[in-house]
């Protein structure tokens, strides 16, 4: 009877298994556009993106993502590719990962593309026995070195006070002062007050710092694609991981490690 319930149970699987359109697993696509990351929960590995790869077809996988900001020395980013077992009482284990890819980016800005290929290594697909868990592939990344301090007041010009519009003297107006040979007078605004000196450092609003493109951060984007394909189309896959990085240095610096520490969501 064992036997005949577990013959039974494949054969739902098979019928439940997606309809082969095309040779590779095929999963959502999202908008690709890098953004900012800060350190999550002391450093430990936080994900940036997540493909649900529950019932998947092969072994083998290929992502892309794009990076921006990272600057060696200031700011370098660790990242790998890990995939988890969720359960239903909203916890979840890493069951397996890719070794830890270090890029290093250049000295100045450089927009990186980077690629992973990499044998995940899940034991599970449309036969395993638990028919309702759910398996995901989550790009991760940790900080190597930053994020970079950075203080936007720092950007500042030594100049005169400007005005908005005229107003009462009471609020402030204007003030004349010589140049150096007594020869000239020119007028300037001073400050309302009792502190009414006309000149002083002035803070600059930076606007990359308004819009989050430079605040001592790097950013890294969601998976561009995550897509199971067979071992004629990627054979460089390893369970270490092959990538590919364009963007400035990058090396592997750990082998695959479960253990490590991860951000729970």
């Amino acid at each position: 009877m064992n036997e005949l319930s577990e013959l039974k149970r494949r054969l739902t699987a098979i019928e439940r298994a997606p309809a082969p359109m095309a040779k590779f697993d095929r999963y959502p696509a999202i908008e690709w556009a890098a953004q900012d990351r800060p350190v999550v929960g002391g450093n430990i590995w936080s994900s940036v993106s997540i493909a649900n790869v529950t019932g998947m077809t092969f072994d083998r996988l290929e992502c892309k993502f794009i990076t921006d900001w990272i600057i060696t020395g200031k700011r370098e980013a660790e990242v790998r590719l890990a995939a988890f077992r969720h359960y239903g009482s909203n916890s979840r284990e890493c069951v397996s990962a890719s070794g830890t890819l270090r890029l290093k980016g250049n000295t100045a800005r450089v927009v990186g593309v980077g690629t992973f290929r990499w044998i995940h290594g899940i034991p599970f697909g449309w036969d395993y026995a638990d028919t309702t868990t759910v398996y995901t592939v989550e790009l991760q990344h940790r900080y190597a070195v930053g994020p970079e301090a950075y203080d936007p007041n720092e950007i500042q010009v030594f100049g005169m006070y400007k005005r908005e519009k005229d107003r009462p003297a009471s609020e402030g107006g204007p003030f004349a002062i010589r140049n150096s040979a007594n020869t000239d007078w020119n007028w300037v605004t001073y400050q309302a007050g009792t502190n009414r000196s006309p000149i002083g450092y002035v803070t600059i609003p930076d606007r990359q710092t308004t819009s989050n493109t430079i605040n001592g951060s790097y950013s890294v984007s969601a998976m561009h694609y995550c897509v199971g394909l067979p071992q004629d189309r990627i054979p460089e896959a390893t369970v270490n991981g092959w990538a590919w990085f364009s963007g400035g240095a990058s090396q592997w610096v750990r082998a695959p490690d479960i253990t490590e520490p991860t951000f729970d969501v």
